[in-house]
């Protein structure tokens, strides 16, 4: 079974940054995607950013470019999504998530069938 954990959230100062963690157990197949995904009060989940094994591509939301990046560690089994000049807009619980892909991957929930539990990030104005 994959199992995926996320950490890394805290409360922060508007402006600040944030590394946010997530670690995953070792797929059963080869090519996989990591997406990270945020789901603030009230609001609906929505992807902010992705990386796929198989070629090292990486895409992000329109939403969070230039700020947020997104890298990997792959003898960790690890990805980690960095979030810099942080807005009270971000606030939010951030999952990362896995799913079975090849290629470019994207930033869909239906993409991804493995996630992990989340980890609040609470942006002080």
């Amino acid at each position: 079974e994959v199992q995926l954990q996320a950490f890394g959230g805290g409360l922060v100062q508007a402006g600040g940054s944030l590394r946010l963690s997530c670690t995953f157990s070792r797929f059963t197949f080869d090519d996989y995607a990591i997406g990270w995904f945020r789901q603030a009060p009230g609001k609906e989940r929505e992807g902010v950013s992705c990386f796929s094994s198989s070629d090292g591509s990486t895409y992000y939301a329109d939403s969070v470019k230039g700020r947020f990046t997104i890298s990997s560690d792959n003898a960790k089994n690890a990805v980690y999504l960095r979030i810099d000049s942080l807005k009270p807009e971000d606030t939010a619980v951030y999952y990362c998530a896995a799913g079975h892909h090849r290629g470019l991957c994207g930033i869909k929930t239906v993409m991804y069938h493995y996630w992990g539990q989340g980890t609040e990030v609470t942006v002080s104005s």
